[in-house]
């Protein structure tokens, strides 16, 4: 049978009510584009997990960038259609596959992906990709940990090799990855600088680590970021970086001598002039969480469990979208301004 659009979806509902099949909500992805082609669908059939998998009740799934780009189809990466956006969902343990010993129905539990998708009412995840969910957090705070602090520490300890006592600046530090980066530099001894585009966003970076905040919508704003580290041999030894399509080549003059740029955001290109990389030594370098072994993703997860035991990892949430508005969060994550806390979806 060739079923299409509302057809489709009552052929769904018919074969769901015959079979016994449980379905959900989802948001669907059938052609690449703008937003609009976000589909949230209601006949979409709930995934059984397999053998080191588990099902996650989806209580809130974080909203991050790389997904609009996924959905336009300029990613490097195009998953297969059609296909359900989202990686770090938090929630209940709804029922577990084979070979799965660490987890339960009824365990509150947050991750970095996901099988099946995010933007659903019930997501499939591998074992090895979820973690436990202290009770000091809320569940949506649960989905605000998963992309933002996972690349945080990527990005800091694995890519920019930072060390108590050096100078980070978070270039952009008012999101999701700026603020868990403040939280985490401060916690293991960096002098943090950061930077915001408003003063809601400056207060907030304030008081989630930075010893110093700079708005970055100033004209002069680089000029103050050099007054405060002082001499004008010295600089920042590590820039997490953003929004590199605007702010590479100021970096390259903000860095001290052997200092390091890593690239977490990038919309585009930006020309640079390479003789700013040779007096100092310094180095570009981009991050993708993705690329981590398992191995790296269980050191992240371990000096994450240690931030949340001693109260220092306090995930900030920002807008808060249901499904239905899923579009409009796409639309916003990247046209919308002055970006406070990790966006989130509730279901």
């Amino acid at each position: 049978m060739n079923c299409g659009g509302t057809v489709r979806q009552f052929c769904s509902l018919w074969i769901a009510m015959a079979t016994g099949q449980k379905l959900m909500r989802a948001v669907r992805v059938f052609e690449f584009g703008g937003p609009e082609v976000l589909k949230l669908r209601s006949d979409v059939a709930v995934p059984v997990p397999q053998s080191h998998q588990v099902l996650i009740k989806v209580h809130a799934c974080g909203v991050n960038p790389v997904e609009t780009y996924i959905r336009s189809g300029t990613y490097s990466r195009k998953p297969a259609l059609p296909y359900t956006p989202g990686s770090d969902v938090s929630g209940i343990i709804e029922s577990v596959g084979d070979n799965v010993s660490a987890f339960k129905k009824g365990d509150r539990v947050f991750c970095t992906s996901t099988v099946s998708g995010g933007y659903a009412e019930f997501a499939l995840a591998a074992d090895h990709t979820v973690y436990p969910l202290p009770e000091t957090l809320d569940l949506r705070q649960g989905a605000a940990l998963g992309i933002a602090y996972f690349t945080a520490c990527r990005a800091l300890f694995h890519s920019a090799r930072a060390r108590a006592g050096e100078c980070v600046l978070v270039h952009g530090a008012s999101g999701g990855v700026g603020l868990a980066t403040c939280q985490i530099a401060r916690a293991h001894g960096l002098k943090v600088l950061g930077t915001a585009g408003s003063e809601e966003g400056k207060t907030l970076v304030l008081k989630n680590g930075a010893h110093e905040v700079f708005n970055h919508k100033e004209a002069n704003y680089i000029d103050k970021i050099k007054t405060y580290c002082g001499d004008k041999d010295k600089g920042v030894d590590v820039i997490i970086e953003m929004l590199a399509n605007e702010n590479l080549s100021n970096d390259l003059k903000l860095l001290s001598y052997g200092g390091r740029v890593v690239v977490v955001g990038c919309r585009g290109p930006i020309k640079i002039n390479p003789r700013d990389t040779m007096a100092k030594e310094t180095s570009i370098i981009g991050v993708s969480l993705f690329s981590s072994t398992k191995e790296e993703f269980q050191q992240f997860a371990g000096i994450l469990q240690a931030g949340m035991e001693k109260g220092w990892v306090k995930p900030v949430i920002g807008s808060e979208y249901p499904l239905e508005k899923v579009a409009q969060a796409h639309e916003d994550i990247i046209h919308g301004s002055g970006k406070t806390g990790k966006m989130i979806l509730l279901l």
